[in-house]
């Protein structure tokens, strides 16, 4: 994609004293009011909001092999599945990650399967189509760990053809070196009851006719060694993968010779631990890959299908299925804490009043969304629960992304005094909102829980940061580089490490809530951030598509923190997000770049990618800059008459290299945050 070569006047160490145009802040006005009336009207009863979560067709994919193996692939749920991996397929065969994407085969294999079992004739053009490509591509030899599970569960390989995930893995203390709290917490709600099904090792296998035979390229007992996404060549003799393959044959050739002495014992530990999990919980996790192989492990079990545990699983999948007439899809989870947030402080920015009823009934659903419950999280931090999950419901696994964009929007009720002190109240009363004292009194009770909720979930971010200055999603020092070399880590996210996206936005929080420059927590993030800075000047995304997502959170970042605009580490980031403004005004990256890094910053342009950037070089004081009121202009132009703006792209990310996601409301709440900051930044005053 070429992109338009910026003048030297537009370079951002260049001076430029252009006015801004009235006409453009009248136009952004129009479009920020729009998008706050949509929002308002689309919010809930209750207070919050919760836009539909999309990932790829794998979801559907798996959801039909598990009802396949609950002998429920004749149901009219499983038809409607299978008719929307039809509309997914791509025009040469296959299925991708994302819309545009490359195709990808464990996918592509988990679709054909699906559709097979589902009844759809091997010979008809999608699967002939389909079963060309896969071939073409390596066959289902070349799928991934949890695709060969699925395959094992219904009969297509052995167990073997499986890595190893032993139960006994429980028994492991916290001070060894491989144990369940080192790995990821999404690895961790996954492998646990995977290890109770590897255990069992259960089969239900199809009619020989609707197996895969066909796409095999070899005997399953010669399938090529898993491997690590992006991982190229030969393993070296000595490495941590060669040593993982080893203790994978040898935990294998014990459980043929029936040596597991511990068995029992790990499983009742496992079962333990899984059941303690679905409570105060959307299914366990909250997403969908332990949801589904919890079901598989209770029956395992012992569990009967209309046991309360059964239900419970099958009914929280049921929860995520979205449905029309023909066809339906399954979220990977629901977003409604994330959404909420961002939703209120999108329309805290367009300038809606803090104790109107819709910004207040949002800030009460998420005060009550607070997390009381100690989680996973306790095992290696000591501090007092608090925190905010993605779910509605997920009290073991509060995020720190989550906790800071709530604290942020909290933060929008509250005075300076207010952070720290118990004087919430004042500022209202002082501006005449309160008639009488009683009132003044509420008012002042009201926000001091808003502070203390807001106080609370700072000193447990605080608590969260790890040893190397920055912070991960979900736990503190969840480093173990080693452990990504295990057989089963082709999922690309066995650990949790520190993340620039998420260092960034805790500074940005931070400076809200009183820390900036100066305090320890905070020059010891900005060191981790300058390390972590690309040469090029930008910052890779791990939780949005990619460096426009990371660059804009740290020049963000490291402008709250009290980071001067002349420092070279922003004017490089800065000058980045500039340099990868297309001519049309707007940015655009796809998740392309995480394959290949020269595409970096370049992809069709998006209204969330445009956001960003604008909220990144608005940070860094360039609000009258010409490549910012382009974008500006770009944002107006592209809003469609209800006030939103059109965005298929898939701009949030789940696992680099695995698995993208489509947030229907970024397209909404982002750029209705770039345009009213950067109409407030231009002192807009229309009467």
């Amino acid at each position: 994609m070429a992109f338009r070569e910026k003048p030297e006047a537009e370079r951002v160490d260049a001076p430029h004293t252009g006015s801004t145009d009235l006409d453009l802040l009248v136009a952004a006005r129009g479009a920020a009011e729009r998008t706050t009336d949509w929002l308002l009207a689309n919010q809930g009863a209750d207070g919050h909001w919760c836009g539909e979560l999309e990932g790829d067709s794998i979801l559907q994919s798996e959801y039909i092999l598990l009802l396949a193996w609950l002998e429920r692939e004749d149901s009219e749920t499983a038809a409607k599945a299978s008719r929307r991996l039809l509309e997914q397929q791509t025009p040469d065969g296959g299925w991708a990650l994302y819309p545009g994407g490359p195709i990808d085969i464990s996918a592509s294999v988990k679709a054909y399967f699906a559709l097979k079992l589902t009844g759809h004739d091997a010979d008809s053009e999608p699967l002939s189509r389909a079963r060309q490509r896969i071939r073409d591509l390596g066959g289902a030899d070349a799928v991934n760990s949890f695709t060969r599970f699925y395959l094992a569960l219904l009969g297509q390989i052995s167990y073997d053809q499986c890595p190893a995930v032993p139960p006994e893995a429980m028994l492991l203390p916290k001070w060894f070196p491989v144990n369940i709290y080192r790995v990821s917490a999404w690895s961790r709600t996954i492998l646990i009851p995977l290890a109770i099904m590897w255990a069992h090792r259960p089969v239900r296998k199809p009619p020989a006719e609707l197996g895969i035979d066909e796409i095999m390229l070899a005997p399953p007992d010669q399938w090529p060694r898993l491997r690590r996404p992006g991982a190229e060549g030969r393993s070296r003799l000595l490495s941590w993968e060669t040593l993982f393959c080893a203790v994978d044959a040898g935990l294998k050739c014990l459980e043929r010779f029936r040596i597991r002495p511990c068995r029992r014992w790990a499983l009742r530990l496992a079962e333990r631990w899984m059941l303690r999990r679905f409570a105060y919980s959307d299914g366990l996790g909250a997403i969908f890959p332990p949801i589904v192989w919890s079901a598989v492990a209770l029956k395992c079990l012992g569990y009967q299908s209309d046991s309360p545990e059964m239900n419970y699983c099958l009914n929280q999948l049921d929860a995520l299925i979205v449905e029309d007439d023909e066809s339906l899809h399954l979220q990977p989870c629901m977003s409604p804490v994330w959404d909420t947030a961002l939703s209120l402080r999108a329309l805290q920015m367009a300038g809606e009043d803090p104790a109107s009823g819709g910004i207040r009934r949002a800030t009460r659903w998420l005060l009550d969304k607070e997390v009381g419950r100690r989680g996973d999280w306790s095992e290696t931090v000591a501090a007092e629960p608090s925190g905010w999950c993605f779910e509605y419901n997920n009290e073991f696994y509060p995020d720190v992304d989550d906790t800071i964009m709530v604290m942020m929007a909290l933060r929008g009720h509250l005075n300076e005094d207010a952070i720290d002190a118990g004087s919430a109240g004042a500022p209202f009363v002082a501006e005449g909102r309160v008639a009488t004292v009683a009132q003044a009194k509420r008012e002042a009770a009201w926000l001091e829980r808003v502070a203390s909720a807001g106080r609370r979930g700072r000193e447990w971010v605080l608590a969260m940061q790890n040893r190397d200055g920055g912070w991960g999603a979900f736990d503190r020092n969840n480093n173990a580089e080693f452990l990504c070399h295990v057989p089963f880590a082709d999922h690309n996210a066995m650990i949790d490490p520190s993340t620039p996206d998420i260092t960034a936005r805790v500074l940005e929080c931070l400076a809200q809530w009183g820390m900036s420059a100066g305090h320890r927590a905070v020059d010891r993030a900005l060191v981790y951030l300058r390390r972590q800075q690309q040469p090029d000047g930008s910052w890779p995304g791990r939780w949005g598509v990619n460096h426009i997502y990371g660059t804009w959170q740290g020049v963000v970042g490291m402008a709250a923190a009290g980071v001067d605009g002349d420092d070279p580490s922003l004017q490089l980031a800065t000058g980045w997000l500039l340099d990868h403004q297309q001519e049309h005004g707007g940015w655009g990256e796809s998740a392309d770049s995480y394959a290949h890094p020269e595409l970096r910053g370049q992809g069709p342009a998006t209204a969330s990618q445009t956001a960003w950037a604008l909220l990144g070089l608005l940070a860094a004081g360039q609000s009258r800059h010409p490549a910012v009121q382009r974008g500006v202009r770009y944002l107006i132009d592209e809003q469609n008459e209800s006030g939103v703006w059109d965005e298929p792209e898939f701009t949030g990310t789940g696992f680099p290299l695995v698995f993208y996601l489509r947030y229907h409301y970024y397209p909404i709440y982002f750029p209705l945050m770039a345009i009213a900051e950067w109409a407030a930044a231009n002192e807009l005053e229309i009467e």
